[in-house]
């Protein structure tokens, strides 16, 4: 869709008000709107000045002015808003070098796109995440020098099963038996429905919803398979549909990768694939029914693993989650069908289209932009490199004894520890002007200062319970 079809096709939906969405660097979308009167064809091209100082991580005060650039291909009537809005996701550039703005995520995705066809290995980068989320009907938290607390709670919350709610009905998921229950013991139901209906209603492709394996609400809805890229701007429209519908219905959702003590954490397993002319390029004769070179891809997310963490597990809480001998897959290694390596071989399939691996390490609080092109980097990274991934591990890791864990690396134990490790190996996000110096500088700097820094001075409420009477 060019910008003439775009403003036809707001025309066709009687558009009142333009809402123009573009992603921080941290990776939260941010919108401003203007009436339809102030969107024209040239409007693609020369687009609107905003305040880069405003967003996190971006320029300083004596340097702000910066410009969106709608992408016309984006263009769909927002679900949400009462009066009809055009929404159109953006791209950020410099209003007087008019070039693209090195810490804009979506413009790091595009470069990544573009560099991959660069190396000849292949055109075309699929991506498929599944999002894991809790859907909660209160949510309370505060934090001050004299005080740290938070509150949440579901109707589905095992917790729940002796509260006199007048009446109290049941069906309370237990512990870790909250996968694939059907109603009233998944309460959810219709809801999750509504939430793949709005999503359809905007362009996204579903694959399946369920609830999740932990008590509280925890959710999936599983987007399918797009361009990096694409997937990326469709992640950003799941998370506002989600939030949104629950916010109708009276509940909030949260992608807090652990929000809930003693129970699953959210992951964001992460399908992905190369493609050349139309043809798959990871079905072949090697384990796992792959191809060399998805051996290599797998050898290169391996290697630059731990790396990785800094971009697809970017939170403290991320760390909450992967926790060695719980479910989140810690363990650096690679096998087929098994859900304890980090890299999984799905066999669901014998068809070469279907041949892909399954990063099952990220969760949902990331930034897609970021994550999805980190992951391409380090996987083209193995190919050129013809990294060998190992041997598989096609035990359960959970059940090695410690001799046997001894050789196997793990994923960083926080998230300080993974921003040393992308400052250490991050050479491979620099090929093709990717990712650049001043972004890895600035990611790090940031986290440092804002997240790790932050939560380090602060006591812990279970501090209290552990030390209080030393």
């Amino acid at each position: 869709m060019d910008g003439k079809e775009a403003l036809a096709f707001a025309e066709s939906n009687n558009f009142e008000m333009v809402d123009l969405k573009f992603m921080d660097f941290i990776g939260t979308w941010q919108h401003f709107t203007i009436p339809n009167y102030e969107l024209d064809e040239d409007s693609f091209e020369e687009g609107y000045g905003f305040d880069g100082s405003s967003i996190r991580g971006w320029q300083p005060i004596h340097a702000s002015d910066m410009l969106v650039i709608p992408d016309p291909d984006t263009a769909v009537m927002d679900p949400f808003i009462k009066r009809p809005t055009l929404s159109l996701i953006c791209n950020i550039v410099d209003p007087i070098t008019k070039e693209a703005y090195s810490r804009d995520p979506r413009n790091i995705a595009r470069k990544a796109e573009a560099y991959l066809k660069s190396t000849g290995i292949a055109d075309t980068a699929f991506f498929g995440p599944e999002l894991e989320f809790f859907i909660l009907d209160d949510v309370r938290y505060s934090t001050g020098p004299d005080h740290g607390y938070y509150f949440l709670d579901s109707v589905e919350g095992i917790w729940n099963s002796g509260r006199d709610e007048k009446p109290n009905l049941g069906y309370k998921q237990r512990y870790k038996e909250g996968y694939f229950p059907v109603p009233p013991a998944d309460s959810l139901h219709d809801l999750r429905d509504e939430m793949v209906r709005v999503m359809t209603q905007v362009g996204l492709k579903i694959g399946a919803q369920h609830h999740e394996v932990a008590t509280a609400g925890q959710s999936e809805i599983d987007l399918r398979f797009d361009t990096l890229v694409k997937v990326a701007d469709a992640l950003q429209w799941y998370k506002y549909v989600v939030k949104n519908v629950a916010r109708k219905a009276g509940k909030t959702v949260t992608f807090m990768p652990k929000p809930v003590f003693s129970d699953n954490g959210s992951g964001m397993h992460t399908h992905q694939s190369l493609w050349k002319d139309g043809k798959p390029l990871f079905a072949g004769d090697e384990y796992g029914g792959l191809s060399k070179m998805a051996l290599w891809y797998i050898g290169g997310v391996l290697k630059h693993a731990k790396a990785l963490c800094a971009f697809s597990n970017p939170t403290t809480n991320s760390y909450k989650r992967l926790v060695p001998g719980y479910e989140a897959p810690v363990n650096i290694a690679y096998s087929s069908r098994n859900r304890s390596a980090s890299i999984r071989i799905p066999m669901y399939s014998a068809s070469p289209k279907a041949k892909r691996l399954e990063f099952r390490t990220p969760d949902p609080a990331c930034n897609g932009y970021l994550s999805f092109a980190s992951q391409l980097m380090a996987g083209l990274d193995g190919i050129q490199n013809k990294i060998d991934p190992g041997q598989p591990l096609d035990k359960d890791i959970y059940a090695l004894s410690p001799e046997e864990l001894s050789g196997v690396p793990t994923t960083p134990r926080s998230l300080e520890e993974s921003l040393k490790m992308l400052e250490q190996d991050h050479e491979f996000l620099l090929k093709g002007d990717v990712f650049t110096i001043d972004v890895i500088e600035k990611w790090i700097e940031y986290k440092i200062e804002a997240e790790v820094n932050q939560i380090n001075l602060r006591p812990h409420p279970h501090e209290f319970f552990l030390y209080f009477d030393c």
